[in-house]
């Protein structure tokens, strides 16, 4: 029996807060510095997990913030309403050209033995000036409505406006009845000098959060949680060290009912076994990896994440979670967009059953 108490005749089934920025990425998986083409997308990891339910039906809200006047901004609306999610949020001033902008994120795919890399460019980002001031959060989560809000790491980490803004975006969900999902994404760059304050604020979102996303390291570098034991690095001994991990986890923030990650071995940029891990209640479900052909590794976790929390608002059992979780990260690497695009359900059960063959 489902444990995550989802509320009734909400507006949302999903709202996400987010920093939203525009992603370049070279044709054809050609490395950036080789390259003088290149296709431009609006992302951003909470909007990568959300479109999942969006291309699905269910309805999202986006809780972001804009460089007002900015070709840009108008590019990034145009983009989240053509996945059909409704957004909200000030329109900031640039402040002349040296002002606010929304982030730049340079990525090429990879190919073969040549990995990935990706340059984050975050100088002036808007969304670090998110505040709690500029929404009327009562309005959101109590007259309109949310089923599940998830939470990012990488937005509460961004300055301390942020940090606020999730924060109460957490206690005000928790009031509200919303349930809430919080991915720790520990990024070392965006922690540096603020480890206290930090430490505390991800603390007090993981004590309100049902489910909690993350690996090892994320619980280790967030929470101060005691590391598994060293073993090997083959997968038995990581999916050994993640369940030692959690149940410290648990252990330190009962009120979390779902702990979950996936598991990735890289063969090359093309080719990853893909496997993925998750406790409900006292229920471990692991998929084991198995190999899925890659275009763009990029967005894979936010797809898992996304099948999972979609697979929960449908009101499936526990073991459809995981499996359609795996099936939308899976889905989501065939994609050049960061985030997956599934045209129906079938579509992704069918990555999950591993049939790839022509649908007439």
């Amino acid at each position: 029996m489902m444990d995550i108490k989802l509320r009734d005749n909400c507006r949302y089934s999903m709202l996400v807060p987010t920093s939203m920025g525009l992603r370049l990425c070279p044709d054809s998986g050609q490395p950036v510095h080789s390259s003088d083409t290149f296709r431009l997308q609006a992302t951003s990891a909470e909007t990568n997990v959300a479109s999942i339910s969006s291309f699905l039906g269910l309805p999202v809200k986006v809780l972001t913030t804009f460089v007002e006047g900015s070709p840009f901004a108008a590019f990034i609306k145009a983009d989240l309403r053509s996945r059909g999610m409704d957004f909200e949020g000030p329109e900031v001033l640039q402040g002349g050209p040296w002002g606010f902008r929304h982030q730049i994120n340079v990525a090429d795919s990879g190919y073969g033995s040549r990995g990935p890399r990706v340059w984050n460019d975050r100088a002036g980002e808007v969304g670090r000036t998110l505040n709690v001031k500029d929404f009327d959060l009562d309005r959101i989560f109590g007259e309109e409505g949310v089923q599940i809000v998830h939470l990012s790491g990488l937005v509460a980490a961004l300055s301390p406006d942020t940090s606020k803004f999730c924060l109460e975006i957490a206690r005000k969900a928790k009031e509200y009845g919303t349930a809430i999902s919080f991915d720790l994404n520990f990024r070392a760059s965006f922690w540096v000098g603020r480890e206290v304050e930090l430490r505390a604020v991800f603390s007090e979102i993981c004590s309100l959060a049902d489910i909690l996303i993350g690996n090892e390291e994320d619980f280790q570098l967030c929470l101060g949680i005691q590391g598994p034991e060293a073993g090997g690095k083959d997968i038995s001994a990581k999916i050994d060290g993640f369940k030692e991990m959690i149940r410290r986890v648990k252990a330190e923030y009962p009120s979390a009912k779902v702990f979950a990650t996936t598991l990735r071995q890289v063969n090359n940029a093309n080719s990853h076994n893909w496997g993925a891990i998750m406790l409900e209640g006292e229920t471990w479900y692991v998929v084991e990896p198995r190999e899925i052909h890659v275009l763009d590794r990029i967005g894979g976790g936010d797809g898992f994440v996304g099948g999972l929390l979609y697979a929960i608002l449908k009101g499936w059992q526990p073991e459809k979670w995981i499996q359609f979780g795996w099936a939308c990260g899976a889905l989501a690497t065939t994609f050049l967009t960061d985030y997956a695009q599934p045209a129906d359900e079938e579509q992704v059960w069918s990555v999950w059953s591993g049939n790839a063959r022509v649908k007439r």
